[in-house]
């Protein structure tokens, strides 16, 4: 184990809640006079972290200033779920800020926190927090209600709220500072044949930034559906830190014909990233495109090396993956999202393919200029399609190739369908149950902005294989800022499993298709 060191304190979480037109985010209540007044945030709740927002209150300090109690209830015998109920001062979208003012363990549906809190004399806000059990199933949902608030005087305050939906519950596979680590980023994940959870990530020792930096790749294996987790592996570790050396940005795919898993990774010796990366092929030159395989359905994990040399023009400055997942075509190549940044240091979105189960690779071409991280699926019969983000802004372009990235078409959807902030997005096909038998669609993750700052995590489903997105098919996720990059997989006909980051974590949720596909299938 290397030696690491840890910066002193934590990004704080910023501040931010962008204006959408989602019925999901609900009023304050603002204009209404009531003294109190509250909104369920949009986010899940997650077991193994501390804060876990669910309701936003505001406070009137005209009418309520000094806070002794505030009662509430957790509905639909969800009680069984929840270790602690506390209530904390300030913006629950900077939840490390937030002060601590009453804290209980409930011991049934009803809950009194007793509280020690000033309202001041204009508006306040404080935010009821969740603390899991640590044998909660996170396939159950929690619906909490927070009902009064007594004042120092003794008088009574009802709270005014909107109905409080179910919340869905999740798993922090990695936190901030877990194991002497700053920082958990980039995820990618897949199912293996045997409905085994592999997730891998870069563990980011020192800081949050990216190579060259002291970073190496982690492997997390679940072999319940994400509902408990194996604890961390590291998998590609290439020296460093006195050179600052390091590997990351990792993706994962599964070759079904061979049982075999395969990560790639960029490995940058000493500074060989996107800034000091150059022509060449040696380590010394440039960037490596990295390998490593597990034959025992992540067990245990090759000895990583570099494919630099069969995929690389030298003429180019990098060449490294995607991040996130590669995929298994139907006629059995593999093929993972790559990207090259040229002689001009323009970036160009591409794939390599191997045709003989990973003897050997090959790279296409660029799909479109100033692309770079994309994600791909086999959206017809030897068709892939590949979903890119465009340095340009606003939304993801996409393209096509029927020759393995040698040539490639715009697809119609490119620059229209798919808002993004110039950021990490996911694309998985998936054959699912919906009304009327087992049908493939594609499930597409992001932030569903067209501008920063990244937040509004959202997955998307699209019936027709790509072709359109409708608003209906949809799940708004999670409100809260965020580094947005996340990872789909397909756990069973019914489920998806999504690996998003949080600010320094990494965040598992499993989601019913249902969820996502509200409209109706159709045919």
């Amino acid at each position: 184990m290397k030696k690491t060191r840890i910066l002193s304190g934590f990004l704080a979480l910023i501040a931010m809640v962008a204006t959408v037109g989602c019925a999901a985010r609900l009023q304050s209540g603002a204009g209404t006079g009531a003294a109190i007044t509250a909104r369920p945030t949009v986010n899940p709740i997650f077991k193994r972290m501390d804060r876990n927002p669910y309701l936003n209150l505001e406070i009137d300090g005209a009418q309520v200033q000094d806070i002794r109690q505030l009662e509430g209830q957790i509905l639909a015998g969800g009680s069984g779920l929840v270790a602690k109920v506390e209530l904390y001062q300030g913006d629950f979208l900077q939840p490390e800020a937030g002060k601590l003012v009453g804290s209980t363990a409930p011991a049934g549906a009803k809950f009194r926190i007793p509280v020690q809190a000033s309202a001041g004399n204009g508006k306040s806000t404080f935010w009821l927090s969740v603390v899991l059990r640590d044998d909660a199933d996170i396939d159950r949902r929690l619906t909490i209600r927070a009902d009064r608030v007594t004042d120092a005087s003794g008088k009574t305050h009802a709270i005014a709220q909107q109905q409080v939906s179910p919340r869905y519950l999740g798993f922090a596979l990695r936190k901030p500072t877990e194991e002497q680590v700053h920082t958990y980023r980039i995820p990618g994940m897949v199912t293996t044949d045997r409905g085994t959870l592999i997730t891998v990530y870069d563990i980011r020792y020192d800081h949050s930034g990216d190579l060259p930096a002291n970073i190496d790749v982690g492997m997390s294996r679940s072999t319940d559906g994400g509902k408990t987790w194996e604890g961390m592996k590291n998998i590609m570790d290439m020296g460093g830190p006195r050179d600052n050396s390091g590997c990351g940005d990792p993706s994962v795919l599964f070759d079904p014909a061979t049982k075999t898993i395969w990560v790639a990774a960029l490995w940058s010796k000493g500074n060989r990233s996107i800034a000091g990366s150059g022509p060449g092929l040696t380590p010394d030159e440039t960037g490596q495109f990295l390998i490593t395989k597990s034959t025992d359905d992540g067990l245990t994990w090759s000895k990583p090396y570099s494919i630099t040399n069969q995929v690389k023009n030298p003429e180019w400055r990098l060449f490294f993956p995607g991040p996130g997942n590669g995929i298994a075509m139907a006629d059995g190549k593999l093929v993972f999202p790559a990207q090259y940044w040229d002689a001009a240091k323009m970036p160009h979105s591409t794939l390599i393919y191997s045709a003989d189960h990973g003897q050997t690779w090959k790279a296409g071409v660029g799909a479109k200029s100033n692309t770079t991280e994309a994600q791909l699926v086999e959206n017809q019969p030897g068709t892939i399609m590949l979903n890119m983000r465009d340095n340009r802004g606003k939304f993801r372009s996409v393209a096509t190739t029927t020759d393995l990235g040698q040539t490639w078409t715009e697809h119609a959807t490119s620059r229209s369908a798919l808002p993004d902030p110039v950021c990490m997005a996911s694309l998985i096909k998936a054959p699912v149950q919906l009304k009327g038998g087992t049908r493939e669609v594609l499930f597409f993750s992001n932030l569903n902005t067209s501008t920063g700052p990244r937040a509004h995590t959202t997955v998307k489903a699209s019936l027709d294989l790509g072709e359109s997105w409708t608003a209906e098919n949809s799940l708004y996720l999670d409100e809260r800022r965020s580094y947005g990059y996340s990872c789909l997989s397909q756990i069973d006909g019914q489920t998806l499993g999504l690996l998003y980051e949080g600010v320094g974590s990494l965040l598992f949720v499993r989601i019913p298709v249902k969820d996502v596909v509200k409209q109706s299938a159709g045919k």
